[in-house]
């Protein structure tokens, strides 16, 4: 899981500070590298770093990038890899010079670095399936073969890589002299919105992973990016669109809403907060039918994805409601830290409990969603050494128990807590009295309400279920290697011995 975004105005060649601005909203989409490219009168300036937006740019990195249109990521590595060489974005000099930001993950790399080798003769790298997915792009683009390309030329590229391409996929692009671009798989599992602010100095577009970056900018959202859709905005101002691939289901990620995505974002027409709010609410109605017996005296949040349907399973359930845990902030989000290590440390430090709020009470803590079990477990001792006298644990998402392909970094099947237990046996795991799990049909009408032209999600990390159809055994045995802990610990400690900052000026 990545963030993007990509500015383009017609008059400020300031756009590097408002990209800036951008990605540090997106933050909690990536905590692992930042990157900013700009263009200037057919140049390409560019700036990336390992480690979050603030620490990756500094005065004299903003003042070197200018332009008046730029592309920028935050990056969060989905195959345990956190070398600096990954950050993005990446860029190609031919044709026409390109760069490039990506959210998701493809599921045919193997196939198409073979192809772009021996057919397209092109050279990869690194590691990343986005310098691939950059590269088709680019080799379609270029057998065009002209001096002067136009927003058509643009779908046509497009169009050829959704047919060579599988997987999930998210893009921003830019052409120097020409514009910025933007395309959605055609499932459209990652999300992509575009808006747009016009002042009397001129028009601004921008295109983001998430509304948050646009509205907290000041700039109005125009519409999400539709599944296959590529949209083109020229230096002038004009903005193109157009549909690039045979018509697909829209069937976006679930887990966008249950923890990726901010509260206070609407992806797909969906607000993220009232979703978790109907989660709450189906959540509320399974426990009153199992903890029917049980007396609760607090429903206390694991924060803060949880707050929102937290709030709502007390509400429902007349419970007293309470902020039993502190949260230290600047702590990164222990579910995308490489390494069971380094995750188990950071609990510790990242919370603390407020002894008042546990002590002698039945106490009912919810969470958005349990992966590995390793933040659970320690947070029911937590409750238990703050003088619990029972601990209930409700999760708002039901059993992970697959490899999620599509750009998350779900551990590898056999860290999940649930791989292969029963909810009695995971319960035990975690230590707690008793644990509810939301079904997997009430997640799903809980994220529909909000938009009913939606039929279906991809829920493949609950159902194992892989929307398009080309995830087999072998696939899956080989993300397994790429995401196991010992792999990550193993590539950081490769990398510690690298130069840390491994940065472009």
């Amino acid at each position: 899981m990545c963030g993007i975004v990509g500015i383009l105005s017609t008059t400020n060649k300031n756009t590097a500070v408002y990209i800036y601005d951008a990605l540090t909203i997106l933050q909690h989409r990536g905590q692992d590298a930042a990157g900013i490219v700009t263009s200037h009168k057919g140049r390409f300036y560019m700036r990336k770093s390992n480690g979050l937006v603030r620490n990756a740019f500094r005065t004299r990195h903003m003042a070197s990038l200018i332009g008046d249109m730029g592309i920028g990521h935050v990056r969060y590595p989905t195959a345990g890899s956190s070398s600096g060489a990954e950050a993005q974005p990446f860029y190609v000099n031919s044709p026409y010079g390109i760069a490039f930001a990506h959210n998701g993950n493809l599921t045919n790399t193997k196939q198409l670095e073979k192809e772009l080798f021996e057919q397209d003769l092109r050279h990869i790298n690194t590691n990343s399936d986005s310098e691939i997915l950059l590269n088709v792009f680019a080799s379609e683009l270029a057998k065009i073969q002209k001096q002067r390309i136009d927003h058509e030329d643009i779908f046509s590229a497009v169009n050829k890589v959704h047919k060579r391409v599988r997987g999930a996929y998210a893009n921003i692009g830019m052409i120097p002299g020409y514009g910025i671009f933007g395309f959605r798989d055609p499932h459209g599992i990652r999300p992509l919105i575009l808006g747009k602010r016009t002042t009397k100095d001129g028009t601004k577009y921008m295109l983001a992973s998430e509304s948050v970056a646009l509205t907290a900018l000041g700039y109005q959202v125009i519409r999400d990016v539709r599944p296959g859709e590529t949209v083109v905005i020229d230096r002038k101002g004009n903005l193109h669109s157009g549909h690039c691939s045979d018509n697909k289901e829209h069937t976006p990620c679930i887990f966008e809403f249950v923890y990726f995505a901010r509260p206070d974002s609407i992806i797909d027409s969906i607000s993220v907060y009232k979703s978790r709010l109907r989660m709450g609410e189906k959540l509320a109605l399974k426990i009153q039918n199992i903890l029917n017996k049980e007396r609760i005296d607090v429903v206390i949040p694991i924060p803060d994805t949880s707050r929102t349907s937290a709030l709502q399973v007390a509400s429902k359930l007349k419970i007293k409601y309470s902020e039993g845990f502190i949260k230290n902030r600047y702590i990164a989000r222990t579910f995308i830290m490489p390494g069971q290590k380094q995750r188990k440390k950071s609990v510790r430090q990242k919370l603390s409990a407020i002894e008042l709020e546990f002590k002698g009470k039945n106490v009912l803590l919810v969470d958005d969603s349990i992966v590995r079990g390793t933040t659970s477990e320690q947070i029911v001792q937590m409750a238990r050494g703050a003088g619990a006298n029972k601990v209930f644990f409700a999760s708002a998402a039901p059993p992970v128990r697959f490899p999620n392909v599509y750009g998350i970094d779900m551990a590898s099947k056999k860290e999940f807590i649930a791989n292969n237990k029963t909810t009695s046996q995971i319960c035990k795991s975690i230590g707690a009295d008793k644990l509810i799990y939301q079904d997997l049909d009430d997640l799903v009408w809980s994220v529909q309400q909000g938009n009913s032209d939606i039929k279906s999600f991809d829920c493949s990390c609950f159902d194992g279920k892989y929307i398009t159809n080309d995830v087999d055994k072998q696939y899956l045995e080989e993300i397994e290697s790429l995401r196991s802990d010992s792999n990550k610990e193993k590539n950081n400690i490769n990398e510690s011995s690298e130069l840390i900052c491994n940065d472009v000026e």
